[in-house]
């Protein structure tokens, strides 16, 4: 019973963590996920296995941007940049003896989310030159 929960579960998260992503990229926002792992156990699923991966997630909106500009591009990675950091910060408050560092962590949380990024861009509507 334990392990049909469990599988439930997972695959109610796992089908939630997809169409928030699709929702995400339909709406013009990028997913930023910092990751932190834990040095000690924080708990055990109901089947034994340690728990000891964190992550937290942050939305970065492109309203009010133009993204198929240059500068509305730059803006977007700025915004990026910047849900990293907070995101890196917040998991450093709560999990203290986690690692990586808070710039290792901004940095591939930053690099990870600039994937969607770049994919937002080259699919913006270019606009015509004057």
């Amino acid at each position: 019973m334990t392990r049909i929960l469990v599988r439930g579960a997972i695959g109610l998260l796992a089908v939630t963590s997809v169409s928030t992503l699709v929702m995400a990229q339909d709406m013009g926002e990028v997913t930023v996920q910092a990751s932190r792992v834990v040095t000690k156990t924080v708990g055990r699923t109901a089947s034994g296995i340690p728990i000891v991966d964190v992550s937290l997630s942050y939305g970065v909106s492109t309203q009010g941007l133009d993204i198929s500009s240059h500068a509305g591009y730059l803006e977007l990675q700025q915004r990026v940049t910047d849900a990293a950091q907070a995101a890196c910060k917040e998991l450093a408050r709560q999990y203290p003896d986690s690692t990586p560092k808070d710039n290792d962590c901004a940095k591939a949380a930053a690099a990870k989310a600039m994937v969607q990024v770049n994919a937002l861009a080259a699919s913006a509507p270019k606009k015509p030159s004057n």
